[in-house]
């Protein structure tokens, strides 16, 4: 801690300069924050990055393309289907590689349900960060294990589900997790409710979020900000919707938008995303079995893939509209079976970029429900 002079018109105070983490629940993993204060209102904010780089895209230039795959899981180990999607796309421009109807299914049911998780995780956390553990954790919590259990029963595994393959997906679902999954989708708007009864009007959370941390829509767009972050100031912008990738123009479902940019509205937004997340899985669930087999004759969950993967020399961007924010893999071929090029953009780091902005004439207690709505982890931010 630092001490430095300032000096107003009517008396000399002093600014002092506090170490936020690295090693504390708040910054949400090994992140730190250099916070100078005069009293308790943030006058400057610097993020430290790279207490957990992974080297992750150095060795995925040194492995397989397909190899790649278990070490994407962990960027953002709370989304790791939806990562498995990323890079799947990715290869497949690359190579050209086809995708099964039933595997385009799949993905999509995968991809949403690890909405599910992750924005309801990032609720309940938010909560803890205003300084209220126990129901709103708990509850998410709850809901966020019977989506893991689907995720184990499907891929193995509850959390690194590896899943997700160039042409479809590792392996089909066992017989009734479909209904399974059913009865969770059917469910689930009414613990949406019961979870806005707890706290969309509660004036306790509007007092702590509304006004707080406000993100200006210029500043945003500026920053390259994706994701619920950017749709909470008011911009229209989905990759679902503006790329159309996999079979997403096939649904229905409404981009929810925000109006002021603020805590509560990211807050908010997230609530309203679960809840078209809850749309597009009952159609995913409706169509699946009763879908035409366009390119797999049997609706396999995947298209026979070479042994050996090396696509030709170019390259390809392959991206998705991750519960973050725009997930993208650029891969660059040389004709070998390992990437000459492979690099990340990773939605955490980005968004992270606006984190002074957005705190600057806050309160220390501010700053730590601002870091918890943009929803980061380190995984995706030092990669």
């Amino acid at each position: 801690m630092e001490a430095m002079n300032s000096t107003t018109a009517s008396a000399q105070t002093q600014l002092l300069e506090v170490s936020l983490g690295p090693q504390h629940p708040s910054t949400h993993g090994v992140f730190r924050m250099n916070a100078t204060l005069d009293g308790e209102t943030i006058v400057k904010l610097k993020p430290v990055l790279g207490y957990l780089h992974r080297n992750h895209e150095q060795i995925g230039e040194s492995i397989t393309y397909i190899a790649s795959f278990p070490f994407t899981d962990r960027l953002d180990y709370f989304c790791a289907m939806s990562n498995n999607l990323g890079l799947a796309l990715a290869i497949e421009k690359l190579g050209g590689i086809p995708v099964s109807e039933r595997g385009e299914y799949l993905r999509v049911i995968m991809a949403e349900l690890t909405r599910l998780v992750n924005h309801t995780a990032i609720t309940g956390f938010l909560l803890n960060d205003m300084g209220a553990f126990g129901t709103p954790l708990l509850y998410a919590f709850r809901e966020r294990e019977k989506i893991l259990d689907l995720f184990e029963a499907a891929s193995g595994s509850r959390m690194m589900c590896n899943y997700i393959r160039p042409g479809g997906v590792r392996q089909d679902v066992p017989p009734g997790w479909l209904e399974q999954v059913r009865q969770l989708v059917d469910g689930y708007p009414t613990f949406l409710d019961e979870f806005e009864q707890l706290l969309t009007e509660n004036e306790i959370v509007k007092q702590r979020t509304q006004h707080v941390g406000v993100l200006p829509k210029e500043l945003a767009t500026n920053a390259s900000v994706t994701g619920p972050l950017l749709r909470a100031c008011g911009v229209n912008y989905d990759v679902r919707k503006v790329d159309g990738y996999s079979i997403y123009p096939r649904f229905a479902f409404k981009v929810p938008l925000g109006t002021i940019g603020d805590v509560y509205d990211r807050y908010y937004l997230r609530i309203l995303e679960m809840r078209e997340s809850v749309k597009i899985l009952q159609q995913a669930l409706k169509e699946i079995n009763t879908a035409s087999p366009s390119i797999s004759p049997k609706g396999q969950a995947m298209v026979k893939a070479p042994r050996t993967f090396r696509p030709p020399k170019g390259e390809a961007y392959g991206r998705i509209e991750a519960p973050k924010g725009e997930l993208g893999f650029f891969l660059v071929s040389d004709g070998t079976p390992q990437p000459y090029r492979y690099h990340i953009r990773s939605p955490s780091f980005v968004n992270l970029t606006v984190l002074e902005d957005m705190c600057l004439g806050q309160k220390v207690a501010d700053a730590i429900i601002i870091l918890g709505s943009i929803d980061i982890v380190l995984g995706e931010v030092d990669r």
